[in-house]
């Protein structure tokens, strides 16, 4: 890994790491400056890779963990989504066309524990495959998919 030019590592990785956090996140400007310092940490830390994964999810990590510091910090609070929701499952489509129901949906959703509200988040707005997410987790697809289906489990009983 010594042997790529960070410049390299930036420009191929910037745009996904971005994306990444933006779906945590929902701000661009919070997205900008976590991925700004994902990669400066990442620089600095680049003798840690080891290659056990690939370099996306090390850098994802670091992105996830320094997102979650910042919030920590600033005591950050996800904005509140509205607007364009996708359907997730057909027992929840039709609460997408009451908009009270959308924003129960999300506050149920940020009340989820973790995982389950992260790699629900990260499956339905991040629309990112379940092979990914459990990279993500350094878990399985399958993991994924369990998570997923637990927390859109636990969504659907708390929306009755």
């Amino acid at each position: 890994m010594r042997d790529l030019d960070f410049g390299e590592i930036y420009s191929e990785y910037f745009s996904d790491v971005y994306k990444y956090v933006l779906i945590l996140c929902h701000s661009e400007a919070i997205a900008e400056e976590v991925t700004q310092e994902t990669f400066f940490k990442a620089l600095r830390q680049i003798d840690q890779f080891n290659g056990s994964c690939k370099l996306s999810v090390w850098l994802c990590q670091i992105a996830k963990n320094t997102y979650f510091s910042l919030s920590k910090k600033r005591k950050l609070t996800v904005p509140d989504l509205d607007a364009d929701l996708p359907a997730i499952t057909s027992g929840l489509e039709d609460h997408f066309f009451d908009q009270e129901a959308a924003r129960q949906l999300h506050v149920l959703l940020h009340r989820l524990n973790e995982p389950y509200k992260e790699v629900f988040t990260l499956r339905v707005f991040g629309e990112l495959p379940f092979s990914q997410i459990g990279e993500l987790f350094g878990k399985t697809d399958s993991w994924a998919r369990l998570i997923f289906y637990r927390a859109k489990k636990q969504l659907q009983e708390a929306m009755k």
